[in-house]
């Protein structure tokens, strides 16, 4: 019986081998993959050395941290493609030579905040800091979303500038002075640096003020050649060491609530960069707008213990003289629109976005 199965097997299995051999049921269409294409091969990006002339030294809390981190990021996003190589304010061109000095492209980049292109464009004050102004939030969404940005880009490209928001940091203290401010009587007379459209409020009260990079205030303050001055917030002015001369710091910073810092770069170097290249130094920018404000509120506490331990008086400024201030901004900004038709574009633009942002802010935030 096993025979015979095995038998049956065999005949079954010769059968279906004739058959298939000889007759094809139901066929399917046999399908031959095509070779897959081969993805253009990106087009090779030839590697870019830049020269950066900053405005502020690379030993000073928070902003020269900033540019070499930017630079850092910079370099390992490109996998080396992209090289900055900074220099200390005056290493190229003195700090507040730099806008030209790009504009012109003697110098490929530089590192600054627009308050410092008064002279050279009015209107770029109001990408740098207002008094009175915005904090951080307001301010970028202006910026981003409300206009800023196409009026900023416009105002430097009419000086073949390309510019970057690059960094904004939280509220500036307002002043150091030698002896404590009682009265706005004790302003008048004061030699003080001061920054931007502040320095047009200050003069308004009485105040002499003249614009030094930050290298320059310490040397400055030291020998009297001013006597007082504003800088930035705790964390960066204790690095600086106004604390050893100037023992009264007041607050609040109402010239500055917040402030951009950014890159700009010559126009032409940037339209020779690549699209992806463009995007990448962007992105890193806006990466580093983010570490400032994070980093620029968490220093502060311990700054403030630093110099209190060192002697400072903090004080706030009484409501009077913050009154007298405000009013004296009003008339400032009324002369400066007047003056320039791109410092009037760019108010009446930063203007109507705060109108219409209060909306939010009433509603939004706890007052």
């Amino acid at each position: 019986m096993r025979q015979f199965s095995t038998l049956i097997v065999l005949i079954v299995g010769l059968v279906a081998g004739y058959a298939a051999s000889h007759y094809v049921i139901n066929p399917q269409p046999t399908t031959v993959a095509a070779p897959e294409a081969a993805a253009p091969a990106a087009p090779a990006e030839a590697p870019v050395r830049l020269k950066l002339a900053s405005a502020y030294a690379g030993t000073t809390p928070m902003i020269g941290e900033l540019i070499f981190r930017f630079s850092d990021i910079v370099a390992t996003m490109s996998d080396g493609g992209i090289e900055i190589k900074y220099y200390e304010p005056g290493a190229l061109v003195p700090a507040l030579e730099i806008f030209d000095a790009v504009s012109s492209g003697s110098v490929d980049m530089g590192y600054a905040t627009p308050g410092f292109w008064a002279g050279k464009v009015p209107a770029l004050q109001l990408f740098a800091a207002v008094p009175f102004g915005p904090a951080s939030a307001e301010y970028m969404a202006w910026m981003y979303f409300g206009g800023g940005q196409e009026i900023y880009d416009d105002l430097y490209a009419k000086n073949n500038i390309k510019g970057l928001p690059c960094g904004l940091f939280p509220p500036e203290a307002s002043g150091w002075f030698r002896e404590e401010i009682k009265s706005l009587d004790d302003l008048k007379g004061l030699k003080m640096r001061f920054f931007a459209l502040g320095a047009r409020v200050m003069e308004k009260l009485g105040v002499s003020t003249q614009l030094l990079a930050g290298g320059d205030i310490f040397p400055a303050l030291e020998l009297g050649t001013i006597d007082a001055t504003e800088y930035a917030s705790p964390a960066i002015d204790m690095g600086l060491g106004f604390y050893q001369i100037a023992k009264h710091y007041y607050f609040p910073g109402w010239h500055q609530q917040s402030t951009w810092v950014d890159v700009i770069f010559n126009l032409d170097k940037w339209n020779a960069l690549s699209p992806r290249q463009q995007v990448l130094l962007t992105t890193a920018c806006g990466d580093s707008v983010r570490e400032s404000i994070a980093m620029g509120e968490a220093r502060q506490v311990p700054a403030i213990a630093f110099l209190k331990e060192k002697g400072v008086q903090f004080h706030l400024w009484p409501q009077e003289i913050l009154d007298a201030y405000s009013a004296a901004w009003d008339v400032v900004v009324a002369e400066e629109a007047a003056k320039d038709a791109d410092f009037a574009r760019a108010w009446e633009s930063l203007k109507a976005f705060r109108e219409s942002y209060s909306t939010w802010k009433e509603l939004g935030y706890l007052k």
